[in-house]
């Protein structure tokens, strides 16, 4: 079976505001994303915007209880379930499938602090960190990272409760959640399914990490085709999550479908000079773009992948428009992709597209492309 698959809900929310109406205006505008240049300089983030909670997580207790990552993702999961039209639905959300991209939570400051200070004069540095992290980290803490947890608040929040699926791996992970869902509805294995991630930027942990690798940016906000070697990505606190289902599903139930999302392209290509190029363009070949209207790019900004993946965009779309996904409200890894295909989405749904093809090359590994059309 290749039952066709259609968007019915998108929750969005990042520093542009929340849900779809914002995010095109936003992206009409072509003004510089909200930017956060202090808190963590000398690197930038693009904040989260104010949100009332209790819109989607009515409980305080339950607000309490998550972080911020977590309460991020179950309001955009909300927002989803509420413009698909089946917030209220509990027979429809008892059978909803979910799956969840997202890396983690934070972690134990004082304890990294400690292990990390310790580690400059240990004589065995191997042995002491094994130790330390043995005996220093509560397995609660660690239990408390996965991105299972969102998905289980998700369940207990919104009452989805069919069975779900985790995806942790940085953007790669992002994608095959797409992939999988789309796979799934289109062979018949599901009629439904909820699917998306969350990422929270402003945490000093999330930070050290990229920064260590030098993936993050420095210094004052660019473009992202714009940013000198070597470049780097400016972290962003969001979320996406789309309500997928077959077409006919939608229909019997008397849902718009706002675009079609086909078979989705997912690989790993060597990183090595010209191979990001070379995997972009077998993943564009999969997932088959005719002649899109636009392009929407999670290019990264680092160097020098961000500059492949532009000439090979030129070379594959010159007549469409292509649209960092970066200079709109920042880089959420595992969120790159369901941000990039909810967009998508958005675009088709208000006529401004009537295909729009996605791309997301990884930062350190894993590409992606795929394909939304007209309904």
């Amino acid at each position: 079976m290749s039952r066709s698959v259609v968007v019915t809900g998108i929750g969005l929310v990042s520093c542009a505001g929340e849900g779809p109406e914002a995010h095109l205006a936003a992206l009409a505008s072509g003004a510089v994303p909200r930017t956060d240049a202090q808190s963590f300089a000398p690197y930038p983030v693009h904040p989260a915007p104010a949100i009332a909670w209790d819109r989607q997580i009515p409980k305080k207790s339950d607000q309490r209880q998550m972080e911020a990552w977590q309460r991020l993702g179950v309001y955009a999961a909300g927002l989803a379930l509420e413009a698909a039209g089946v917030k209220e639905d509990a027979a429809f959300k008892q059978a909803l499938h979910l799956v969840v991209a997202a890396g983690g939570g934070e972690r134990d400051y004082a304890a990294d602090g400690a292990i990390l200070t310790g580690l400059r004069d240990a004589p065995e540095p191997g042995a002491f960190l094994n130790e330390r992290l043995q005996n220093d980290l509560r397995p609660t803490l660690f239990l408390a990272q996965l991105s299972n947890l969102l998905a289980g608040n998700i369940a207990i929040v919104h009452g989805v409760t069919g069975a779900s699926r985790t995806f942790m791996g940085e953007e790669a992970a992002g994608v095959d959640a797409l992939r999988i869902a789309q796979a799934r509805i289109a062979s018949g294995q599901n009629e439904a399914m909820l699917v998306g991630g969350s990422y929270s930027a402003e945490r000093p942990d999330a930070l050290l990490v990229h920064a260590m690798g030098g993936f993050a940016k420095q210094g004052d906000y660019a473009p992202v085709f714009d940013r000198a070697a070597p470049g780097g990505f400016i972290l962003a606190s969001c979320a996406a999550f789309l309500m997928l289902e077959s077409a006919e599903h939608a229909q019997a139930r008397g849902a718009k479908a706002l675009a079609r999302l086909s078979e989705v392209a997912s690989g790993r290509g060597a990183r090595e000079p010209g191979g990001v190029g070379q995997s972009l363009a077998a993943r564009w070949k999969e997932a088959a773009p005719s002649s899109p209207d636009a392009v929407i790019s999670g290019a990264t900004g680092v160097a020098p992948i961000t500059a492949e993946e532009a000439e090979v965009l030129g070379r594959l779309a010159p007549a469409a428009r292509v649209h960092p996904l970066g200079d709109l409200i920042g880089h959420g890894l595992e969120v790159a992709a369901p941000f990039g295909a909810a967009l998508a989405a958005a675009l088709i749904a208000d006529g401004k597209a009537g295909e729009v093809a996605v791309t997301t090359v990884g930062h350190r590994r894993g590409e992606g492309v795929m394909r939304l059309s007209r309904a």
